[in-house]
């Protein structure tokens, strides 16, 4: 690789790649090699290709590029110039691509993307409604491109901004531009971008440096990842126009150990850009001179704090430090110090290249530009997305997304990560941008986005991200430290039934305390997830508290565990699976029995039929006007809790439970009556007394007579004389 001496022989490089490019007619076999696809099998189906491809069809080039976006169809390819795009490519596919796309220019039906079996195959990536909505800056070169060849990035522009800002601009024309742009920091502040940078610059010192943070540790993000593996060399034209606008003379990337592929590519990236001389000493030949160095995290989530960034860097553990003063100012090793998210750099080059304004007729006024986002969760089409500033929820989730797996109902939407909040379907036309989420509740944050649907327990969200920030929290302060701890604890206790009314006030209380005296952004935003699910589902957690039930059957410590006999068809499943004894079987059916059952969810889980219920407890309830004392409902009983009583008034007989802790909440008993004489309720306190104190609608109990009406109403109804007690007649008392 010869490097380069001057502008001049940039820009010639560039128009001889760009004249080789369009003039080629080779077909070209574009191959999705991002972390998604290269695990689902994609960089097998390359070395399938180039072991066909040998020796002959030279034409033909393979490119394995990074992520292309659709990650949930993944292993993906585009196949150019006929353009038709391949989604779930298996190797074995790889002759037939061979054959009739690349030879004869023919699409490979099956591969094709289908909304649905009854929709017409999709042939091109933009007509995808996936990709239909989104507007790629960031990604302009992601799935395009061999991240691991310069020679690529340069032939779509790369390094044409700067050479613009290295032959034309001064570091204050370039300061200007930026701010001008209005770009706001796309880790999860929002901070300008601009008054970072102008800061940096009219601090004091001759030593400055440019640290990229890529340590994205938010779970379900993968947004800079992405951008790494895929188009490193933008991330590192935009450390070099930040470091000559700032006067910086070393950058770092700081990337977090558990994206080998991102470092990977990231170290034959700024290999090739110091070979070919766009890194180190006296770059292009104008004087200017920046190198890169790259850094491994360890995977501490308190590490994508900036102060807590420079600390790990200095070799010190990640602690989080006061501001002021900040890292602008005083930074690396006490020097001035921009550090930006590696999206926010990447923006740098197009709005150099194409200017501010063209920047800012994107998105929206106090938001320009776009955002990268992973979407997650539960929405048919998960993967690597950007769209431009204030789009909708709804444009971002049914549109691009797909809509809800499975056809369920949409419920909330998590976005910002772990720092972030949940937004309810109210909240579907909200514009996604900085102000709007914050006021909502929620945050931007790094882009991760996680839909959920009406199978998820908002409680146990909460619990599950306020969990992995506490897990995280790097203990220097106490509000945060402690504080957290005492939320999840206070949770722990809600999603396991044991919730007590004033539990919902405690963690609103502890958790402004936690945002109000905590040291760092960490602290600051842990709870959030909590914070923003009792504000927009206050009465989920109330269900859980009050009712002791969840609505989705998620929280495995909180419920009735019943089964339901008019689904149950007699499997055994549920009695094979259960652990401690609690599944009985009688010859009718099989039951749960409450005193010995743990809520672990193995019969719920197993059961194939869904017969398992768990939600509220309940008894019977018994209407005398509408009973007609058939007894039906003491013959349906499968724990022989039910049994027929008479009243004191001539002629009645109810059904009664004389012990009501011995009812199992089958509903067997409401399932057999035919007038409605018997029902179920889970005003439960309510019942107990009812049955306890043997006075239905004023009926008054007397235990004296009851063998002797036992015997007299068993003969009637069997047509015999002497019904012993294990007959029909054995089950009633006078009452």
């Amino acid at each position: 690789m010869e490097r380069l001496k001057s502008l001049e022989e940039l820009r010639s490089l560039r128009l001889n790649l760009q004249q080789e490019m369009n003039n080629s007619d080779k077909k070209t076999v574009k191959v999705c090699c991002g972390t998604a696809c290269s695990a689902m099998g994609s960089r097998k189906i390359v070395s399938v290709f180039e072991d066909e491809l040998t020796g002959s069809h030279r034409d033909i080039e393979i490119i394995k590029t990074g992520c292309q976006g659709l990650c949930q169809k993944g292993p993906v390819m585009k196949i150019e110039p006929s353009g038709f795009f391949y989604q779930k490519v298996g190797y074995k596919r790889v002759r037939e691509i061979i054959h009739k796309t690349i030879l004869a220019d023919r699409p490979v039906r099956r591969l094709l993307y289908r909304e649905s079996v009854s929709n017409d195959p999709i042939e091109k990536m933009e007509e995808i409604p996936f990709y239909k909505k989104q507007v790629r800056v960031v990604l302009r070169n992601n799935g395009l491109i061999d991240p691991c060849n310069i020679y690529h990035y340069i032939a779509r522009d790369g390094y044409a901004a700067l050479e613009k800002v290295l032959l034309n601009m001064s570091p204050e024309e370039v300061l200007e531009e930026v701010k001008k742009s209005c770009l706001r920091g796309r880790g999860g502040a929002g901070f300008p971008t601009g008054t970072k940078w102008e800061v940096a610059k009219n601090a004091p010192g001759k030593i400055k440096f440019v640290i990229a943070n890529g340590d994205e540790g938010d779970p379900g993000a993968f947004m800079d990842r992405s951008l790494m593996e895929g188009d490193p060399q933008s991330l590192l034209e935009g450390m070099l126009i930040c470091a000559y606008t700032v006067g910086a003379s070393h950058g770092f990337i700081y990337v977090r150990h558990e994206y080998p592929l991102a470092v990977r590519n990231l170290r034959v990236a700024i290999q090739q850009a110091e070979e070919l001389g766009l890194l180190g000493e006296n770059i292009l030949g104008t004087g200017f001179s920046f190198s890169v160095t790259l850094r491994e995290g360890a995977g501490a989530f308190v590490c994508g704090e900036e102060t807590a960034l420079i600390s790990s860097l200095e070799g010190e553990r990640g602690f989080p430090r006061p501001r002021p003063p900040y890292p602008a100012i005083s930074g690396l090793w006490k020097m001035p110090t921009v550090i930006n998210n590696v999206e926010t750099l990447s923006q740098i080059p197009l709005i150099i290249l194409k200017g501010a304004e063209h920047y800012r007729s994107i998105g929206t006024e106090t938001s320009p530009g776009t955002k990268v986002f992973a979407l997650t969760g539960k929405v048919v089409n998960t993967g690597l997305i950007e769209v431009p500033m204030g789009i909708t929820l709804r444009e971002i989730i049914f549109e691009i997304g797909g809509g809800i797996m499975g056809g369920k109902r949409f419920k909330a939407v998590q976005t910002g990560g772990p720092s972030g909040g949940c937004l309810s379907e109210e909240h579907l036309d909200l514009p996604v941008d900085f102000d709007s989420l914050v006021e909502a509740g929620s945050m931007m944050g790094s882009g991760g986005m996680v839909v959920m649907d009406e199978d998820n327990c908002m409680v146990d969200i909460a619990k599950f991200f306020l969990s992995f920030t506490q897990k995280e929290s790097c203990g220097k302060c106490p509000p945060c430290r402690i504080g957290t701890y005492q939320m999840l604890q206070i949770l722990e206790k809600i999603t396991s039934g044991n919730g007590e009314e004033g539990d919902i006030e405690k963690l609103e209380k502890i958790g402004n305390i936690v945002k109000k005296g905590s040291l760092c952004g960490l602290g600051q935003t842990a709870p959030n997830p909590v914070l923003s699910t009792i504000r927009h589902f206050r009465e989920e957690y109330e269900e859980h508290i009050k009712d002791k039930i969840c609505r989705a059957n998620v929280c495995s410590g909180i419920g009735i565990y019943r089964i339901e006999s008019s689904e149950c068809f007699l499997c055994g499943l549920c009695k094979e699976v259960c652990a401690h004894d609690a599944v009985k079987e009688t010859k009718t059916g099989f039951y749960i029995e409450k005193d010995y059952c743990t809520k672990c969810k193995a019969c719920y889980s197993i059961c194939p039929v869904n017969a398992v219920k768990i939600g509220k407890e309940v008894l019977p309830w018994v209407i005398p006007e509408q009973c007609e004392g058939c007894s039906d409902c003491v013959d349906a009983c499968i724990v022989h809790g039910l049994k027929m009583y008479k009243t004191s008034k001539e002629g009645i007989y109810l059904p009664w439970l004389k012990d009501p802790d011995l009812c199992v909440s089958c509903g067997k008993c409401a399932a057999v009556c035919a007038t409605g004489g018997i029902i179920l309720t889970t005003h439960i306190e309510e019942a107990r007394q009812r049955f306890l104190s043997k006075r239905p609608m004023g009926l008054k109990v007397d235990d004296e007579e009851s063998e002797d009406v036992c015997e007299e109403k068993a003969t009637e109804r069997a047509g015999t004389d002497g019904a012993d007690d294990e007959g029909t007649g054995g089950g009633y008392y006078y009452i």
